[in-house]
């Protein structure tokens, strides 16, 4: 079956940096674009960055742009997220999530994906 696990997630102080990584198993990791989302207790879960199939586009949410970095390797069907000048704000579970409707698009509504991991906390402390 599809799992998508998420590592990396941590406490860090703000200003400081963390990547999360996402592995991809039990699907064709070309055939999907691939997002991060984040949710706090009591919130929706929210768009944070997507990326087409190849790599060769990406979008952000405008709380994160800038900051930051969503990149993938289809040869290890991983997708990343690396998060630069962290805030408090930020403090979060962080998901994965591949959707195949279009893989060639940057589509950030979470309930046009497929699949789902199960979630990494990062807390920053001010």
């Amino acid at each position: 079956q599809v799992q998508l696990v998420e590592s990396g997630g941590g406490l860090v102080q703000a200003g400081g940096s963390l990547r999360l990584s996402c592995a991809a198993s039990g699907l064709t990791f070309t055939r999907y674009a691939m997002g991060w989302f984040r949710q706090t207790p009591g919130k929706e879960r929210d768009f944070v960055a997507t990326i087409t199939w190849s790599g060769a586009s990406t979008a952000y949410a405008d709380s994160v742009k800038g900051r930051f970095t969503i990149s993938r390797d289809n040869a290890k069907n991983t997708v990343y997220l690396q998060m630069n000048s962290l805030k408090a704000e930020d403090t979060s579970v962080y998901y994965c999530a591949a959707q195949a409707r279009v893989r060639t698009g940057l589509i950030t509504g979470a309930g046009l994906y497929d699949y789902w991991g199960q979630g990494t906390q990062v807390t920053v402390s001010s």
